[in-house]
């Protein structure tokens, strides 16, 4: 069982431990700044933050393994031609999306960005580089945003088998892989439907809107995707995807996180689409399926059942390495932990600042 997390929120990143069983905040870092997202890169004990600073920009943090946080570089886009007519301003709004490379890449991370750029590093932040292959695919003018202004790149699921294979999630541009490293490029959304497009349009991969892909650590093949209409399953590393239909409450959210060694097993927090984005009757549940989707628990133990409005971002739901010791975290300032797959859940906090992220160490 892990006994350290962190929750990256709009009024800073705050650090918790277990103490005798019981978790709680026990530290606070860049104290009321938004923190976009947070990562711990267990290669080397090494924790980035990302903050969005509004007027003064986007900067990301690292602190070394019993350092200090240190400034290092952010990406940064190119200038655009001149004679382009790409819409999309070429100016980096926030790091959306932080992980790091396989383990034989030390050093390398990938960040995920609006709008829509994926970067990577070589040397722990130091720099960046703009994945081109990516950023001039055919139609990428085309891409567009989901929630935010300008499309992004909220999901990376770097294959364990193989560091050079990535896919990525696009808000709205559905799911593209490498298996090169990044060099090539190719659409992994076929069979996601679109409901919010014109009906001749609904299939089209690159209109999909994947709200958040997870990628099963032990059975790679098996992804999970959380999307604006619904939820997707796929076996066959997004060659193809198959709606799950029997998801109780709402198949509508933001979160979804797979265990680490049976990819049947995901968990998911329901929402009321579209417009209200509150849990369905005002009570917070997360449901869990153990068998790639045929069948759901509602888990509502431990949390609010009354006049509750949390929503949980794309990346305010995490699974511990253990593959039953969960995190949950709000826009309207809830955490809970739960240590037992979701069967009930510890109150953390109910008055936290609105959160983006949540990361086990």
């Amino acid at each position: 069982m892990p006994d350290r997390a962190f929750i990256a929120t709009r009024k800073g990143l705050f650090e918790l431990a277990a103490k005798g069983g019981e978790w709680a905040v026990v530290d606070k870092h860049f104290y009321g700044e938004p923190v976009s997202m947070v990562l711990h890169d267990a290669r080397d004990g090494a924790t980035y933050a990302a903050l969005n600073l509004g007027h003064f920009g986007c900067k990301l943090h690292r602190r070394d393994a019993g350092g200090e946080w240190q400034e290092v570089a952010v990406p940064v886009y190119p200038p655009k031609p001149e004679d382009s007519t790409d819409k999309t301003e070429w100016t980096l709004r926030q790091i959306w999306s932080l992980e790091t490379g396989g383990p034989d890449q030390p050093g390398v991370l990938w960040a995920g960005t609006l709008p829509g750029g994926l970067f990577r590093s070589n040397d722990r932040g130091d720099s960046w580089q703009l994945v081109d292959s990516l950023w001039n695919v055919e139609n990428r003018s085309q891409w567009f945003g989901g929630g935010y202004d300008y499309p992004g790149i909220h999901s990376i699921c770097v294959d364990p088998r193989n560091s050079n294979a990535v896919l990525v999630g696009v808000s709205c541009a559905g799911a593209w892989l490498t298996e090169d490293g990044g060099a090539t490029w190719s659409l992994r959304a076929k069979g996601m439907h679109a409901s919010y497009m014109p009906p001749e349009l609904a299939e089209q991969e690159d209109a999909q809107d994947p709200h958040r892909i997870v990628r099963c650590q032990d059975d790679p093949d098996v992804l999970w995707c959380q999307h604006h209409c619904g939820i997707w399953h796929s076996t066959d590393n997004g060659r193809n995807w198959a709606e799950v239909k029997t998801a109780p409450l709402s198949s509508f959210g933001f979160a979804v996180a797979v265990h680490p060694r049976d990819g049947n097993t995901a968990w998911f927090v329901p929402g009321v689409a579209d417009q209200q984005r509150v849990p369905v009757d005002a009570a917070l549940a997360v449901t869990r399926t153990n068998d790639g989707g045929a069948s759901f628990a509602v888990l509502r133990g431990g949390l609010p059942q009354e006049h509750c409005y949390d929503l949980v971002y794309r990346h305010g739901l995490t699974v511990a390495d253990d593959g039953k010791t969960l995190l949950m975290a709000s826009t309207t300032g809830g955490v809970w932990l739960s240590a037992n797959g979701g069967d009930y859940w510890q109150t953390i906090s109910l008055n936290l600042p609105p959160v983006y992220a949540v990361r086990f160490v």
